[in-house]
């Protein structure tokens, strides 16, 4: 496997006056954010994220167990236990946050303030695992395993552990034997179905080393090996055989079930996962819109073959992991050539200073701003190019100005849904809120080059199931 670090050369992210606009665009904002770092007290992003957690407190309901966050603090019938938007997501903000004060050496106070308010969601979420039904990553069981494990892995605290164990014990018992292997119901996905509850168990598999949860993955992924499609060169896997459209990108597609599958075979070592991962890629490129040497991928088929979304859940940003993944797996630089296609077009597409039909009013993880920066953040990180570092940043700037900030701490007050531009919520949870784009500022704050004594940057405990970088 290659080093994550190891690139090939590939050519200019951007070609010739493009690429210097680009850079020219986000040079002041890149020059202000890094001047601001080293003149007293924690850096930015890092202060962002403080306010964040001042409004995240006031949100917090007291339950029987412990703590629980609505989805929209407005409406406490929103509470869930979902990655996605629930508790689960909060859970992982805080513990972040607490990693993040403790390297800034901030006094005890504020770092224990914030593993008591991870701990408080955790205590919550095992009182409901023996009510959730499903086993999914971003809604289910697989969800809340991850955000126990992390509590657990902070705290040293035997009952998180314990819940965690449980968490799996559950999805196990959910299982049932199909074709050659085992689902937990009709979904192939990373959001609710196959692909993301194997996630949770490579996760599993990595924390414990219980052959069990490896197990389990091999078979949840020998069943996915069935259900893959022949088409155009390759394979495509559609969310649920009764939901009419096929989408094909990461969250409800073939891009996240090949994720799985690439994950798996590093894991097992069996070639028959990696070469259905690669058929997949095969099948997105083909179907890919590749003018200006980009790569976009459509949200649905049939009905909209010609909107695409720019996020993670239905865009670039999320198929980038497999195509990254991949790279990293074989080392074959045609896939790292795959992720700067779909960066080239992001840079492209008018984004952030204009809107489009598939990037409209979101600021969070899933469909908006917060995804994006942190998508070239991470590519920064692994190529050195500075343009991705420029352009992390402008998006990062956009962000920042997007926010309510007030006494009551901060916020994003956004759609979620393309098709209901007037429903704006701010919401508290993971891909959709407060939360989510608290962690991005976190992993800006880390990974700045200019902080100085007495503060180091902090050493990152989130790292997604689902994230190839």
């Amino acid at each position: 496997m290659r080093n994550r670090n190891s690139w090939p050369v590939l050519g200019r992210c951007v070609a010739g006056s493009a690429a210097m606009a680009v850079a020219l665009a986000a040079a002041g904002a890149l020059a202000q954010t890094r001047a601001s770092f080293g003149t007293g007290g924690p850096p930015p992003g890092y202060r962002e994220a403080a306010e964040i957690a001042r409004w995240l407190d006031a949100a917090a309901l007291q339950t029987p167990a412990g703590s629980a966050w609505p989805a929209d603090p407005r409406d406490p019938k929103t509470v869930n236990s979902t990655l996605y938007s629930g508790t689960p997501g909060v859970v992982l903000f805080y513990l972040e946050m607490d990693a993040a004060a403790r390297s800034f050496a901030l006094p005890s106070t504020y770092a224990g303030a914030y593993l008591k308010q991870a701990a408080a969601g955790a205590d919550d979420l095992i009182a409901r695992i023996p009510g959730e039904a499903g086993t999914g990553l971003y809604e289910g069981l697989g969800g809340i395993a991850f955000a126990l494990e992390e509590t657990y892995k902070a705290t040293k605290a035997e009952k998180y552990r314990e819940g965690f164990l449980a968490a799996l014990a559950a999805i196990s018992a959910k299982a049932r034997v199909k074709g050659k292997g085992v689902d937990f119901g009709d979904v192939t996905d990373i959001i609710s179905g196959g692909a993301g509850t194997g996630l949770a168990l490579l996760y599993a598999h990595k924390e414990t080393g219980d052959a069990r949860w490896l197990d389990l993955a091999a078979r949840t992924g020998d069943r996915l090996l069935e259900l893959g499609t022949a088409k155009d060169g390759g394979l495509d896997w559609a969310m649920d055989p009764s939901y009419p459209s096929r989408m094909p990108n990461f969250s409800h597609g073939t891009a996240g079930v090949a994720f799985f599958l690439a994950r798996l075979s590093a894991a097992t070592g069996r070639k028959a996962y990696l070469e259905a991962a690669l058929a997949g890629a095969r099948y997105l490129v083909s179907i890919a819109k590749t003018d200006g040497d980009a790569c976009l991928i459509y949200h649905d088929e049939p009905d909209h073959k010609d909107l695409y979304y720019l996020g993670w859940c239905h865009g670039p940003v999320g198929t980038s992991n497999l195509f990254y993944e991949l790279f990293k797996i074989t080392g074959d630089a045609v896939w790292g050539a795959w992720v700067e296609k779909s960066a080239r077009g992001l840079m492209a597409s008018g984004i952030p200073e204009k809107e489009t039909a598939g990037f409209w009013n979101n600021d969070g993880i899933c469909c908006g701003l917060a995804g994006v920066a942190d998508f070239f953040r991470s590519l920064h990180r692994a190529t050195k190019k500075e343009d991705y570092l420029y352009f992390a940043v402008k998006v990062l700037d956009v962000l920042r100005k997007k926010a309510t900030a007030d006494a009551a701490g901060m916020r994003w007050v956004q759609a979620e849904h393309r098709v209901r531009p007037d429903l704006l919520i701010a919401q508290t949870g993971l891909m959709q809120g407060a939360a989510g784009i608290g962690l991005v500022f976190l992993r800006f704050a880390a990974e700045n080059p200019s902080l100085s004594p007495p503060y180091a940057p902090p050493a990152l405990r989130i790292h997604m199931p689902d994230s190839a970088f």
